[in-house]
């Protein structure tokens, strides 16, 4: 027979092997089987929800992307528009004024 820490199990008598037993579940080398399919059914669920973050983590990262692509037209549209107040190339005058009734009054 296998020896376990230096004792012949065939040698050992009952207290000892039953002793041994107790070390083992107490000192956690030795789980029940309940205990360990609750380990890996969590184990499973928790790598689940982990895929199903990272699914939407992606999805958000692409919407965001496209999100800064409108952001920057929006801002070279607002940067290309006329600044009131500001002479254009044009060159408007002062005393243009664009209510034709106000011209005729002198």
């Amino acid at each position: 027979m296998s020896e376990i820490f230096g004792i012949n199990a065939g040698d050992a008598g009952v207290g000892v092997l039953l002793t041994l037993v107790v070390l083992l579940i107490l000192t956690g080398r030795l789980v029940p089987r309940r205990t360990h399919e609750d380990a890996l059914t969590d184990r499973d669920n928790w790598r689940q929800a982990y895929l199903e973050s990272e699914k939407a983590r992606k999805v958000e990262h692409e919407q965001t992307g496209e999100l800064l692509e409108m952001a920057r037209l929006g801002g070279h549209i607002l940067t290309a528009l006329p600044h009131p107040g500001h002479a254009d190339e044009e060159g408007v005058n002062a005393g243009d004024r664009m209510d034709p009734t106000a011209r005729t009054r002198t």
